[in-house]
C-alpha cells in the first residue's frame, strides 16, 4: 500500500475528553492531532499483535470524571 498525502477526517470529540486529550498531548509534547493519530497507530499495532481490539467493550460509552 502506497503512502499518499494524509487524510483529513472531521472528528467531533466532547469537551471532557477534548481536554483530557489536550492535556495527555502536553505531556507527551505532541500536538492534539499528532496524539490523537499516536493512539489509534498504537491500537492498530495493538490489534495487528493479539488479533484483537484494545477492548471487548470498545463501542460502549465511557464515563470520564473529570474536574
Amino acid at each position: 500500500m502506497a503512502d499518499g498525502p494524509k487524510k483529513q477526517v472531521p472528528l467531533r470529540l466532547s469537551p471532557k475528553l477534548y481536554n483530557q486529550l489536550a492535556a495527555w498531548a502536553e505531556d507527551d509534547f505532541r500536538s492534539l492531532n499528532g496524539q490523537i493519530e499516536y493512539l489509534l497507530t498504537e491500537c492498530v499495532r495493538q490489534r495487528k499483535k493479539n488479533g484483537k481490539y484494545v477492548g471487548e467493550d470498545i463501542d460502549k460509552s465511557i464515563e470520564l470524571d473529570i474536574e
